[in-house]
C-alpha cells in the first residue's frame, strides 16, 4: 500500500511527523496503539463470525487505513492469515455491499476438504484476529443500471458474489426480473437459505429456485430449461465449480448466446493445454549455479503439473497465495529454459545473461529444462 490511497490530510501529518520519529517511521509508533493504522500494508480484523451452515461461516471485518469502501458487488479480495508463523493468502468474494456507513466488510468461506486456508478461516479463526488484505479486483460485477432480465446461475460457494449483488439490487429497489438458479447438495447446505428466502418475499420479481444435487444428480441443459424456460434471453452471471462452468460456456456457445454468459471461476482455468513438462531445478537467490549444484533441488514433471505443485511435491516451502494467478504471491524468477501458462498456451523463455523473468508457479509448467530461482 502507498501513500497515494491515504486521505490528503492524514499524508500531510504522516509527513510532518516523520521529521521527529527519523530514523523510524510514524507507522512504528502508529501501530504500537493501533494496528489497523499500518500504512505499509493494509490490514483489517475480524470483529464478528457468523455460522451459515455446517462447513461456511461469514467473517465479518472492519478495515484499517487505506480501505475506501468503493468497491463493486461481485468482487473479490485477498486475505493474508498468519498460520504457524506464515501468512497464506487466499481470495474470496466480498458478500457485503460497499456501504460505508457500516465500515465493514464480510468475506462468506466454504471449508472445502483439501483447503487447509479454508478450513482455518471457518474453524481456527475467532474475532480479534488481525488479518492482512489486497485491495479488490475483478470484472465479474452488473452494469449500472442491471439488465431488465437476470439469470445467476451458481452452485456451493458460487453463491458468494452473487449475494453481493442481490443484496446491493435489494438495498437500491432495482430487483428486476431476476431468476437465480443454485444448485447444492442438500437443503442444510445452501448458504444464505434464509436470507434468500425473505429477499424472494420481499420482491415478488425475484425467483430463487434451488437444485439439490443429492436428490437430482448435476444440473443439467434440461433441468437448467425447466427452471429458466427463457435462458437464452437473459444476461446471466454464472458462479461454481469448474465443471459446471465449462458445460455453460458451451452451452452458450453452442447457442449462440457466448457474449451474454459473464463467469467467476474460484480457480485458475488451466485451458491453454499441456506443456511438454522437462526437469526443473530450483535454485537459491543469489546462487551463481545455472544447473543443480548444493542445496539446490532437481525434479523431473510432466507438462500437466504446475511448477508450483513440482516443488511442493519435491518438498519445498515455495510462496503461494491464490493459487489461481491472480495475487501473483507465486512469483519466482525463470533463469533460464522455458515454461508455458497453463491458461492460454503462452510460452515463457529465460536467458541466463539477463536478469531473471519474473513468472506464476501456480499457472505454469515447464517447457524443457528450466532453472528457477528461489
Amino acid at each position: 500500500m502507498t501513500d497515494a490511497v491515504l486521505p490528503r490530510g492524514l499524508r500531510r501529518v504522516r509527513k510532518a511527523a516523520a521529521r521527529f520519529t527519523t530514523p523510524l517511521l510514524p507507522d512504528d509508533y502508529l501501530l504500537l496503539l493501533n494496528p489497523l493504522w499500518s500504512v505499509r500494508e493494509l490490514r483489517g480484523r475480524v470483529v464478528k463470525v457468523v455460522p451459515e451452515t455446517a462447513d461456511a461461516a461469514t467473517l465479518v471485518i472492519r478495515p484499517g487505513l487505506g480501505w475506501s469502501f468503493d468497491h463493486r458487488p461481485g468482487q473479490y479480495v485477498g486475505i493474508g492469515v498468519e498460520v504457524e508463523g506464515r501468512f497464506h493468502w487466499r481470495s474470496y468474494s466480498l458478500t457485503s455491499e460497499p456501504r460505508r456507513d457500516r465500515r465493514h466488510i464480510s468475506i462468506t468461506v466454504k471449508a472445502m476438504p483439501e483447503g487447509f486456508l479454508s478450513r482455518h478461516l471457518v474453524d481456527g479463526v475467532g474475532p480479534g484476529t488481525v488479518v492482512r488484505l489486497a485491495l479488490p479486483q475483478g470484472e465479474f460485477v452488473l452494469p449500472d443500471p442491471p439488465p431488465e432480465r437476470l439469470l445467476f446461475l451458481t452452485a456451493g460457494s458460487g453463491i458468494t458474489p452473487i449475494m453481493a449483488m442481490l443484496r446491493t439490487l435489494d438495498r437500491r429497489d432495482t430487483v428486476t426480473d431476476v431468476v437465480l438458479v443454485h444448485s447444492a447438495p442438500r437443503d442444510g447446505d445452501v448458504i444464505f437459505a434464509d436470507e434468500l428466502d425473505a429477499l424472494s418475499a420481499r420482491h415478488p420479481s425475484l425467483r430463487v429456485q434451488l437444485h439439490l444435487t443429492g436428490e437430482h444428480g448435476r444440473l443439467t441443459p434440461d433441468g437448467l430449461a425447466e427452471y429458466c424456460p427463457d435462458w437464452r434471453e437473459r444476461s446471466t452471471w454464472a458462479c461454481g465449480p469448474e465443471a459446471m462452468l465449462d458445460e455453460a460456456e458451451d452451452l452458450w456457445e453452442s447457442a449462440g448466446r457466448g457474449a451474454a454468459l459473464h463467469v467467476e471461476r474460484f480457480s485458475a482455468s488451466l485451458r491453454g493445454g499441456e506443456a511438454e513438462g522437462g526437469t526443473v531445478t530450483f535454485v537459491r537467490r543469489g546462487s551463481a549455479a545455472t544447473s543443480s549444484g548444493d542445496g539446490d533441488t532437481t525434479v523431473d514433471i510432466d507438462g500437466a503439473t504446475t511448477l508450483l505443485d513440482a516443488g511442493e511435491q519435491a518438498g519445498l516451502d515455495l510462496p503461494y497465495g491464490c493459487r489461481m494467478g491472480i495475487c501473483h504471491t507465486c512469483t519466482v524468477g525463470l533463469r533460464s529454459g522455458s515454461v508455458r501458462d497453463l491458461r492460454d498456451g503462452t510460452e515463457r523463455r529465460g536467458d541466463p545473461d539477463t536478469p531473471a523473468e519474473r513468472i506464476q508457479t501456480c499457472i505454469t509448467a515447464a517447457a524443457g529444462d528450466c532453472v528457477l530461482e528461489i
